[in-house]
């Protein structure tokens, strides 16, 4: 072991044991009154100041190691690094929401981001250490010569990498606003302060050294609270080994809530919401001057009758809020009657596989769940700014070892998300479901005040029913500090970690995009003759010109964190999967063919998910949603049409041109074989 490994290894250690001191001393601090805002404060300022730390040590006026961090970085500590990058929002925040809401279905994405770094060890990582270079797009350029592939591989590496980021700092707002109290729009800009501090000065090297300190810091806050759960509710602290028996008593709670007969009112009662706004929908426009006409009368009524002022505010905000124009009215109500249909239909059990046995729903069901883990696969394998981490390391046989690395420290949390499904789970059907809406905990106040929580007596009766109790999967491991009774340390804790998850992901996002802007467009296209130091200033301002861009995405809200990443994995995936697979093992394919397997599987997708969820885009032509999903798949495993498309596409046009020239295989050969 050298000493520039052992030296790392002292300093890391170190600031671990730091870290833990200070989660004790703010206990502490805690029991002795410390207002629960200055934690959050506390554990915001520090970790950012940290990663800030690092990132100013780390700057560096060198194109090798801002790019790739010099190529010294050893497997387990690239491995430390790949497992932050990776394990972003999504899998931190958003797989425990996704496994609570859709139980043994949410499975998909554990077994799928998982799987995915199999084929990357397997297929990926050791032949593009053994190529070099910088991007992936320099790959692409290399093996399917001049610029065309290069230039579609940039825009795919853009596009993906920039629903992806998206997603970060969605999350790095939603983590802000709720825990040191700003406003979401101001958050987003407060945490890409946070994000930018840790790669703009620095590069890979800056966001590699940060990365490791992340992953320590998002691990601890990932096992502390559901350890803490553990105990209390079984005895025994080892939640991935005692949420089995949990899963019983859930399963048990489940057979006398779903039997409910008010449970089964207040669904019955959203359903017939649902068909009275499919009946508006059907109706319109005259529906939509009815529905105006009819809450100023309203209006009008209890004015007259001296109604409280909160209830008469509350339907003048519902009658501004109605749509002014029929496309709107129609995107509008589309999406009420399916929020009240989701929340109308039967519940399935957490532990059924596929609800609805034996029939076509039941086959569907299947078919998504298996659409889904190829897409999450093939779309790991193809992410960009994975595969750069593999560049990194000092040789092929180090690229190797830290993909086992990374999915090592990977499964940590991957064996632990379950858990968190199962006892958050547990403590809302055992506390909160059936208790008095006037008496709910005060967590349900406090997500609800941040959008994430909310809830509707629809049948009047006092009572929290199930289906009147929507939560947002977002929320599930943020708040379950809270859902426990925890002390107010454990939440700021797991805030930090999630905003570590986030703010490693972002940083490896933004600096892949800014990288393939500035080297791959940039250098490489418009300006070879480039000096090193103005393509790193390009690099910088690129840098900070998407991320103001990304934020303002963010801010909007566009969708849950898991929905827009499994919509940047199907994208990668589609574009890039089968160019990349191709031109490692297949000496036959062709420029012509790469370039238009990466277009035709990006369209597929792209197009795929536009007509799912785009309500209403005029100047494309669409009205509405505009069809159903080709054999039920639903738009987050849309990169199944197009990896499929792309691969038919460079095959048929690869064998219908010229073969590739002797240089371009004797490329593949030395990538292949050592």
């Amino acid at each position: 072991m050298s000493d520039y490994t052992v030296s790392l290894r002292r300093y890391y250690a170190s600031y671990t044991v730091g870290f833990f001191l200070l989660v004790l001393l703010l206990a502490v601090l805690e029991r002795h009154g410390m207002p629960p805002r200055w934690i959050g404060y506390s554990f915001l300022m520090l970790t950012i100041f940290l990663y800030a730390t690092i990132g100013i040590l780390a700057r560096t006026a060198s194109v090798t190691e801002y790019y790739v961090a010099g190529r010294k970085v050893p497997a387990v500590f690239n491995g430390m690094a790949t497992g932050a990058d990776w394990m972003s929002s999504a899998s931190f925040m958003g797989l425990a929401g996704a496994l609570y809401l859709s139980g043994y279905q949410g499975l998909a994405y554990v077994m799928g981001w998982t799987g995915g770094y199999v084929l990357v060890a397997l297929l990926l990582a050791p032949y593009l250490r053994r190529f070099g270079e910088y991007t992936i797009p320099d790959f692409l350029a290399a093996r399917y010569g001049g610029n065309r592939a290069r230039i579609v591989g940039l825009f795919a590496t853009v596009l993906a990498s920039f629903v992806y980021v998206v997603a970060q700092i969605y999350a790095v707002g939603l983590i802000t606003s709720r825990f040191v109290g700003l406003q979401f729009e101001a958050s987003v800009f407060v945490g890409l302060a946070g994000i930018l501090v840790c790669s703009f000065l620095g590069g890979m090297r800056a966001v590699t050294w940060t990365q490791v300190a992340q992953y320590a810091i998002l691990i601890v806050a990932y096992l502390v609270p559901v350890t803490i759960l553990s105990y209390q509710v079984t005895g025994v602290p080892l939640p991935q080994l005692t949420y089995g028996q949990v899963l019983q008593r859930v399963d048990a709670l489940e057979q006398r809530i779903f039997a409910d007969p008010a449970e089964i009112e207040a669904r019955r009662l959203f359903r017939e919401r649902a068909e009275s706004y499919h009946e508006r929908i059907a109706a319109l426009p005259e529906s939509l001057d009815d529905e105006m006409h009819r809450l100023s009368e309203r209006i009008d009524e209890m004015k007259n009758g001296n109604a409280q002022m909160r209830d008469v505010m509350a339907l003048e905000r519902e009658r501004r809020d109605l749509p002014r124009t029929t496309a709107e009215a129609q995107g509008y109500w589309q999406r009420l009657m399916r929020q009240a249909a989701q929340r109308g239909e039967e519940p399935a059990h957490h532990l059924t596989a596929y609800p609805g046995a034996g029939d076509a729903v039941n086959e569907t069901a299947r078919d998504n769940f298996l659409s889904l883990v190829f897409c999450l696969m093939v779309g790991t394998a193809a992410l960009p700014h994975v595969l750069i981490r593999y560049y990194t390391t000092p040789s092929v046989g180090e690229a190797r070892s830290s993909v086992f690395w990374s999915l090592l420290f990977i499964l940590v949390l991957y064996l632990t998300a379950p858990a968190y499904a199962a006892f958050a789970k547990y403590e809302i059907y055992s506390s909160v479901v059936g208790s008095s809406i006037a008496q709910l905990p005060t967590w349900i106040s406090s997500w609800g005040k941040a959008g994430m929580v909310s809830i509707e007596d629809i049948n009047g009766d006092g009572l929290l029913q199930l289906a009147e109790l929507a939560l947002n999967p977002d929320v599930i491991l943020l708040a379950t500090p809270e859902i426990a009774g925890l002390p107010y340390v454990i939440s700021g804790l797991v805030a930090a970690g999630a905003l570590a998850a986030a703010l490693s992901t972002a940083d490896g996002l933004l600096l892949t995009i800014a990288s393939a802007l500035s080297h791959d467009l940039y250098y490489k296209v418009l300006r070879p003759g480039a000096t090193t130091q103005w393509r790193l200033v390009v690099s910088k301002s690129l840098l900070l010109a998407v991320a103001v861009l990304a934020a303002s995405a963010a801010a909007v809200k566009p969708g849950t964190i898991l929905l827009m990443v499994a919509w940047a994995f199907s994208l990668a995936g589609a574009a890039l999967f089968p160019a990349l697979i191709l031109g490692v093992f297949w000496k036959r394919a062709t420029p012509s063919g790469a370039v238009w397997g990466m277009v035709a599987g990006l369209l597929v997708t792209v197009y795929y998910m536009l007509r799912l969820h785009v309500e209403s885009i005029p100047w494309l032509g669409l009205e509405g949603i505009g069809m159903k999903p080709w054999l039920g798949i639903q738009s987050t495993s849309a990169g199944i049409w197009g990896v499929a498309v792309g691969f038919v596409t460079i095959i048929l046009v690869s064998l219908l041109g010229k073969p590739p020239s002797q240089a371009t295989q004797e490329f593949v050969e030395s990538v292949r074989y050592p």
